[in-house]
């Protein structure tokens, strides 16, 4: 069983998030189903979601949640999202969580298989962040391994595609592509992308 530590992933994502002005919520992101306030709401709602999966905990956050919608977004988003990203890499740093079977979006799945998970989705919606709101971004190469092994495990070229579509089919990409390229396209990113 492999544990990642998730920590530092997730405070880069809270920290793009606390840094998000209000005329920033209405940009486009590389996911085109959202805009960045929609990515905000979803990744707090994430958070919360993969928190309670770690603790095995079941009720509402185990259950499939709606799209990310701004309209849904508290006043105190920027600090709380960021602190339920704390929370949830808090939750799986625990090496119970790695173990047995847990719950989210409405299915019971290996508890290992939904920490890699997370750190797929930590590190594409932080690249999404980034890039919709024109910041840098980087990340440690255990979690881009997790994020890979995850998407190489269960991206498919036959995954619905369109712009309500969060994660789409593979894109294809060179050879010698960075790790953080290989785990954007295969999350159906254009790594190329960037706000118009």
């Amino acid at each position: 069983m492999s544990i990642v530590d998730l920590g530092p992933a997730a405070r880069r994502l809270g920290e793009l998030v606390a840094y998000t002005s209000d005329d920033e919520l209405s940009r486009p992101t590389p996911c085109p189903a959202y805009t960045v306030g929609d990515l905000i709401e979803h990744v707090g709602v994430m958070a919360l979601s993969f928190a309670a999966a770690a603790r095995k905990e079941g009720g509402r956050y185990a259950e499939p949640l709606p799209a990310g919608d701004a309209a849904r977004l508290r006043a105190d988003w920027r600090s709380a999202i960021p602190r339920g990203l704390g929370a949830v890499a808090s939750a799986w740093a625990d090496p119970a969580a790695w173990s047995g079977l847990t719950r989210i979006a409405g299915s019971e799945a290996p508890a290992e298989i939904i920490g890699l998970s997370l750190a797929d989705e930590l590190v594409v919606h932080g690249w999404d962040m980034a890039r919709a709101t024109g910041r840098p971004y980087d990340c440690e190469p255990e979690v881009l391994d997790a994020a890979e092994g995850f998407l190489g495990q269960f991206a498919s070229p036959d995954a619905p595609s369109g712009p309500e579509v969060a994660f789409g089919p593979p894109r294809p990409l060179r050879d010698d592509a960075c790790s953080l390229d290989r785990v954007i396209a295969l999350a159906g990113r254009d790594p190329g992308w960037q706000a118009g």
